[in-house]
């Protein structure tokens, strides 16, 4: 199994807390918590499913003991904090530290507007990286986000980052209007930045972002990514945070299902089901979301929402499984690079998967109402003194 980024003491940290769940026989694990203590962000990007909320939601906020116990209940080696943007909760420097002192690896993601005036809040150390989301050079970037500027305050935090001893990583999503040529210098000039990582990914069709026009189909997306690597000799040229077979997988080397139980979701909401990118409901603990989603419901070939994804947080988990059996496969792609000519994988049929289902008003109105219920019991335990 290869992390081709990452440190060493987090690759044998978390190989072998997947080898001891292998080892036990547990087919269905966590692999990385997604935690999003808000949703609130600010900035309001076209390709965002996760903003469109009333003011009443995007007010509210996990506690730092609300954090802690997620962490807890997953068990989960890495926890990456998401968002909204994560740097606008007051009490997000108490979360980070106390996520550290369980020992998990903390990915803090970013727009990076924040970031240099928090740097301070925060210290350099093995168990905590800044994850800065850049879609692409100052133009591509700028443009994804829907504001001028943002591209630059984004490197200048990085470069005071790396300044200052921290691991800096760039998180990058990529939709149909990227070019091949254009994504390769973009990689080159993160690399000449310092950066310590990439993370790459094709957007997930939300269905409500306000920008339908631009998502990436699956075929798009292996075409687009072979293209890319092979500007990258076979990837090689850059470093990324995820597993060379993740990465195969995009270019359409590899047949994979997606594993959505691998990147758990907690938020205000509670367990998002059935995993970071689709909130079709929530459960109130960890337990009861590993333990009554209907998983064979969704995925590629299930769901007509799934349909498009080939998104890291439901394929890099497979990625990693497939590595743990298959490690001679892993080695040989790691050392050969990412195949970019020849046949493709067979690509998952679509025929038997189930209709959409539209849920997100149902779930906002039922959350105001707990908001208004939880408003109202201080006023009236207060008028019964």
């Amino acid at each position: 199994m290869q992390f081709m980024a990452l440190p060493l003491r987090q690759t044998l940290y978390v190989g072998s807390y997947v080898l001891r769940q292998h080892l036990a026989g547990r087919k269905r694990y966590p692999l990385v918590l997604m935690l999003e203590p808000l949703f609130r962000c600010n900035l309001a990007c076209a390709g965002c499913g996760k903003i469109d909320y009333p003011d009443k939601i995007l007010n509210q906020r996990l506690s730092v003991q609300e954090c802690l116990d997620a962490v807890d209940e997953c068990g989960a080696p890495v926890v990456s904090i998401a968002g909204g943007e994560p740097l606008l909760h007051r009490e997000l420097p108490q979360i980070v530290d106390g996520i550290i002192a369980r020992r998990k690896f903390v990915y803090l993601c970013t727009n990076a507007l924040l970031m240099e005036k928090k740097l301070a809040d925060y210290k350099p150390g093995p168990f905590f990286t800044w994850s800065v989301h850049l879609d692409g050079d100052r133009a591509m970037h700028d443009s994804s986000v829907c504001q001028d500027g943002v591209y630059d305050r984004a490197v200048a935090a990085i470069r005071k980052a790396k300044e200052a001893g921290f691991r800096v990583s760039a998180n990058c999503t990529l939709f149909d209007n990227a070019e091949p040529r254009r994504v390769a210098d973009f990689f080159d000039s993160v690399k000449a930045l310092g950066v310590d990582g990439i993370t790459v990914s094709p957007g997930y069709a939300y269905e409500r972002a306000p920008d339908q026009q631009h998502f990436l189909n699956r075929a798009r997306t292996k075409k687009l990514f072979r293209d890319i690597f092979r500007l990258g000799r076979g990837a090689r040229a850059w470093s990324f945070n995820q597993s060379t077979l993740f990465l195969d997988f995009l270019a359409g080397n590899q047949r994979y299902h997606c594993t959505p139980w691998g990147n758990p979701t907690r938020n205000i909401f509670g367990w998002q089901r059935p995993c970071y990118l689709l909130g079709e409901g929530y459960a109130k603990s960890f337990r009861e979301l590993m333990e009554e989603t209907d998983w064979d419901a969704y995925g590629t070939g299930n769901y007509e929402k799934c349909a498009d994804c080939m998104v890291h947080c439901g394929y890099e988990a497979t990625a990693v499984n497939d590595a743990v059996r298959h490690p001679l496969k892993a080695m040989l792609t790691s050392l050969r690079g990412v195949r970019t000519e020849g046949a493709m994988a067979p690509e998952i049929p679509l025929s038997s998967q189930r209709p959409a289902q539209h849920v997100f008003e149902d779930q906002v109105a039922r959350k105001l109402v707990e908001i208004e219920q939880s408003e109202v019991r201080p006023k009236v335990a207060a008028g019964a003194r």
